[in-house]
């Protein structure tokens, strides 16, 4: 299966004379076998997506067909790596070519030598369906990787051994019911672009908590949904990634760094390895897994990083495990696929991307989901998406973001002039929302019963508040009605006390969800209690004056929720103390 080049249009290769190609089969390319894909064949006429530099290729070189799809190598050695768009050991590639990765350098995704103890968890005689976990290996000290039976495979174990293997080793042979045995490795491999088969799609009933305020108290998503990230430069999009990366109540963190700039990445992949895990005490890199295709890579590897990313995370899903997987950003995707189909001179829609980019937008949000997997004893595990995106302006009608928005649970609208005002994380609680309230609202209930009416009361007051700003942008605040004026004390109080978080503060970088309760309705009782003073004729300016106020302010920064109610007491005492001097004549 072997062809020649016909000629080269940057990353598009015309390749003629290459039998048996198909769309999605692999190539080589040239006399330094650059790896490519199969995305059109027209008559004769092959065109081939090339994922490395083109530079210096000329017609009449090979091309040679693997006859196989682009695979992500499944296994023990997955966790704790960085990857390359194409799956690549970014740190083994370092070894073999320097800092600058050089072109046509093909090498294994896992390690072949490094040997893992394999614990059995069947008997020989005993029947496993696909999807079984047949062993597990103690990957990390926080993580379990679980060997199952590979899709397709089923019949009864006739032999399966314990000790010290390789990936390609054979720990297990099982006989099929035709009679014919197979060996099982502790390496499988999936096709990339095919989602992972599930038994059965289940209802999202736990939220994916973040430790961020403005996300789970007002604008949460679901364990197995999607969000959202759009915001302009400078806005916070990566930050947020990062928080909910070190934070987040999932198994597994996948980080996807889809085109994103190089310094960027650097400092991830510099810093997280020495980040301690809150959840555990060990380092946060024994459940993390990094592909870093950053943006002076070949464009058309940022195609195929997310898709190596979902397929990872799919096949922990499918050992029981909630994986979260952020990709920084999916306008750098739409992008690559821009190019290509411009390069393939197909008829462009809006703005030159493709006419089926809302198509793949939608595949890629779909793989999203909380399943009940394959096997006997199926095990329920989740993969929740996030990705940035990266409007030219901060244009949120743009194609990608517009789109976007079609398919996922949860917007968190990045705000660039809250970003200026230092207002992070940057999120508008105008432009954004959830789809999961309803359905993460029986887990908030056990915190606060009335959690859902205090989420309501607090948006309806920033709402309330931004209209009455605009006015005093005209006339002044101080020609407000103290009614009104108290309303911008309410929102001023909401804003810097409880969506403003510092990420880099030891105390506020994470808050509980029994804390975000117990501050959010302190903050609605305060308004509670000043509304009827100001109908009492009590001058606004005297409720901006209480002392209480800068404690309410700080909470965010107390460490004891306790400490909450003490503050509770300062403010109750002190508009007392306010009410009986104005009672009895002020």
């Amino acid at each position: 299966m072997r062809g020649r080049i016909r000629r080269v249009n940057g990353s598009l290769v015309i390749a003629e004379n290459l039998p048996g190609a198909r769309i999605g089969d692999v190539v080589h390319i040239g006399e330094l076998k650059l790896i490519g894909e199969v995305v059109r064949i027209i008559g004769e006429e092959v065109a081939l997506q090339c994922y490395e530099d083109t530079s210096g290729l000329k017609p009449g070189e090979p091309v040679v067909n693997t006859g196989n799809p682009m695979v992500a190598e499944l296994g023990p050695g997955l966790i704790g790596e960085i990857f390359d768009g194409l799956e690549r050991s970014e740190l083994r590639l370092w070894n073999l070519t320097g800092p600058f990765i050089k072109r046509g350098y093909t090498i294994p995704s896992l390690d072949r030598e490094k040997r893992w103890h394999f614990e059995p968890r069947v008997r020989v005689g005993e029947k496993v369906e696909e999807g079984d976990i047949l062993g597990a290996v103690q990957e990390t000290s926080v993580i379990e990787h679980r060997i199952l039976a590979p899709i397709g495979v089923r019949g009864a174990v006739k032999e399966i051994h314990e000790g010290e293997f390789t990936i390609e080793e054979p720990i297990a042979y099982i006989e099929k019911p035709d009679g014919r045995v197979v060996e099982v490795k502790m390496l499988q491999l999936w096709p990339v672009r095919t989602p992972r088969p599930y038994k059965l799609r289940l209802p999202l009933i736990h939220p994916l908590f973040t430790g961020q305020r403005v996300i789970d108290t007002f604008f949460p998503v679901a364990k197995g949904g999607a969000a959202a990230v759009p915001g302009g430069f400078g806005t916070g999009k990566t930050i947020l990634l990062h928080q909910i990366a070190k934070w987040s109540d999932a198994d597994l963190i996948i980080y996807v760094g889809c085109g994103e700039r190089g310094n960027e990445m650097a400092d991830v992949i510099t810093h997280f390895p020495l980040l301690e895990d809150p959840r555990t005490g060990k380092k946060l890199i024994e459940r993390a897994i990094f592909i870093a295709n950053v943006s002076n890579l070949p464009v058309f590897a940022r195609e195929a990083s997310i898709y190596y990313g979902i397929t990872i995370a799919e096949y922990f899903r499918d050992q029981g495990y909630d994986v979260a997987i952020m990709v920084d950003s999916t306008s750098r995707w739409a992008e690559a696929l821009r190019d290509i189909s411009g390069r393939l001179e197909e008829i462009p829609a809006e703005e030159g991307y493709p006419a089926y980019l809302a198509e793949r937008i939608a595949e890629l949000y779909e793989r999203a989901g909380r399943v009940l997997t394959l096997g006997r004893e199926s095990r329920v595990g989740s993969v929740t998406i996030m990705g940035a995106v990266s409007p030219p302006g901060g244009d949120f009608s743009e194609p990608v973001t517009s789109i976007t928005l079609r398919f996922v649970g949860a917007l968190w609208a990045l705000d660039a002039e809250l970003a200026f005002r230092r207002h992070f994380p940057a999120i508008n609680w105008l432009r954004s929302f959830s789809r999961y309230i309803d359905v993460l609202e029986a887990f908030w209930s056990k915190y606060d019963p009335e959690w859902a009416s205090l989420r309501d009361r607090a948006l309806s007051i920033l709402e309330e508040a931004e209209k009455v700003e605009e006015i005093a942008r005209v006339i002044g605040e101080k020609a407000l009605p103290d009614d009104q004026r108290l309303i911008l004390i309410a929102s001023e109080i909401i804003r810097e006390g409880f969506l403003i978080q510092n990420a880099f503060h030891d105390v506020d970088t994470y808050c509980p969800p029994e804390k975000q309760v117990k501050m959010l309705r302190l903050m609605l009782k305060f308004y509670e209690l000043t509304e009827p003073l100001i109908k009492k004729g009590v001058p606004v300016e005297e409720i901006r004056r209480l002392r209480s106020i800068v404690p309410l302010l700080r909470l965010k920064e107390r460490r004891e929720i306790e400490e909450i109610e003490i503050v509770e007491r300062e403010i109750v005492e002190e508009i007392k103390e306010l009410t009986r001097r104005y009672a009895g004549g002020g």
